[in-house]
C-alpha cells in the first residue's frame, strides 16, 4: 500500500497569492494595522505559526479571541480573493490525482500548513476536494513536524496494523519543511520545484525524489506501483 500526503500551495495549486492578500487585508479590517511585512516567511509554514509571528510583529495580543478573529476574518476574505486572483491547478496534478484515486492500493490525504477550512476552500474552488477525505492541518501547530505526527496518527486510525505492514508513506511537497516533516515520521519524500524554492535548494535537503514539475506524470505514477503478489 502507498499512502500519499500532499501539500497544497506550490504543490497542488498556485492561488495567485490569494492567501497572502487575504491575510494582509484581514489585518487592516480586523486589527487596523497596515505595513510592509518583512522577515516573516510563509512558504512551508503553518498558518498558526504565521499568525503568531504577525501578532508579534504588529504588537497584537496573542489571545484566543484574537486568534479566532484572525481565522474568521481570513477565511471570509479568502473566499473572495480566490475568485479575484488568477490562480491555477499546477500542471499534471489533476491527472496524477485522478489516476491515484482509482488505485485500491493507494490512499490519498493532505499534509498542509493551511487552516483546515482554508485548505478546503482552496481545494473546492479548484475542484480538487473530492480527492481527499483525510488530512492534517496547521490550525494548532507551529511546527510542521507536529502536523506530520498528526497525519501519522490519522493513518494509523484509518488502516489496520496488518495493512500498514510494508506500506510506504509518502510526503509530496515543494519546500524544505515538507522534506523535514516527512523525515520526522519516517516517510519517503517527493519534492517538486513548483513553489518558491529552486531545484538546488530542495536538492540540498536530500529528498528521495526530486522533480522540476509534474508536467510529465508517468515518472511520478511509476513510484506508486501495486505491491507484488506472492504465491
Amino acid at each position: 500500500m502507498h499512502i500519499c500526503l500532499f501539500d497544497i500551495d506550490g504543490t497542488l495549486l498556485d492561488t495567485g497569492g490569494a492567501g497572502q492578500r487575504s491575510i494582509l487585508h484581514m489585518l487592516e479590517e480586523e486589527f487596523q494595522v497596515s505595513a510592509p511585512v518583512e522577515g516573516i516567511p510563509t512558504a512551508g509554514r503553518t498558518d498558526h505559526s504565521i499568525m503568531v509571528d504577525l501578532f508579534k510583529y504588529f504588537g497584537i495580543p496573542n489571545t484566543s479571541q484574537n486568534r479566532k478573529r484572525f481565522e474568521i476574518g481570513y477565511l471570509k476574505l479568502l473566499a473572495e480573493k480566490l475568485k479575484e486572483q488568477q490562480g491555477r491547478v499546477l500542471p499534471g496534478i489533476r491527472s496524477i490525482l485522478e489516476t491515484l484515486s482509482q488505485h485500491v492500493h493507494v490512499d490519498i490525504g493532505l499534509l498542509t500548513g493551511n487552516f483546515e477550512h482554508g485548505a478546503r476552500q482552496k481545494l473546492e474552488h479548484y475542484e480538487l476536494d473530492h480527492f481527499f477525505d483525510f488530512g492534517a492541518y496547521g490550525d494548532h501547530h507551529a511546527d510542521r513536524n507536529d502536523v506530520a505526527q498528526e497525519a501519522l496518527k490519522q493513518i494509523q486510525q484509518r488502516h489496520s496494523p496488518e495493512s500498514l505492514t510494508g506500506a510506504s508513506i509518502w510526503v509530496i511537497g515543494d519546500t524544505p519543511s515538507d522534506i523535514h516533516c516527512a523525515r520526522a515520521i519516517g516517510a519517503n519524500v517527493i519534492a517538486v520545484a513548483t513553489g518558491v524554492y529552486s531545484l538546488e535548494a530542495l536538492r540540498e535537503c536530500e529528498p528521495d525524489y526530486l522533480f522540476a514539475h509534474f508536467e510529465e506524470i508517468e515518472p511520478v505514477l511509476a513510484l506508486f506501483q501495486p505491491p507484488e503478489k506472492t504465491t
